[in-house]
């Protein structure tokens, strides 16, 4: 996959992945986001679940923006290889979106 997640800047880097299938009943998620924490180190958000339903959230911190933009490559790369699909890509000023940040 050529996508690269650069991160200079403390600023949020947000994946949306989908992956559905109607015939097996399959509407899942998959969030990965990259924020920095209080303490300037950095924290990699995951969180999944079924579309539609509350879903499951993970916090892993790592010392800086680096470190966590290389475990969401990493992860972005292993849930790619399960059929999952990129449906929307942020990188902001952790600025609410008028929508409410999600959707698709």
């Amino acid at each position: 996959m050529d996508r690269t997640i650069v991160t200079t800047s403390p600023r949020l880097q947000m994946l949306v992945l989908d992956r559905t299938d109607p015939q097996q009943n399959m509407a899942r998620f998959y969030v990965l986001s990259v924020e920095p924490t209080l303490f300037g180190d950095a924290a990699l958000i995951r969180e999944w679940g079924r579309w539609g339903r509350s879903g499951q959230r993970r916090l892993h911190l790592y010392r800086g923006l680096d470190e966590a933009a290389e475990a969401l490559e990493h992860w972005l790369l292993r849930k790619t290889r399960r059929g999952y699909r990129i449906v929307r890509t942020e990188a902001g000023d952790n600025e609410p979106e008028p929508d409410g940040g999600r959707g698709s």
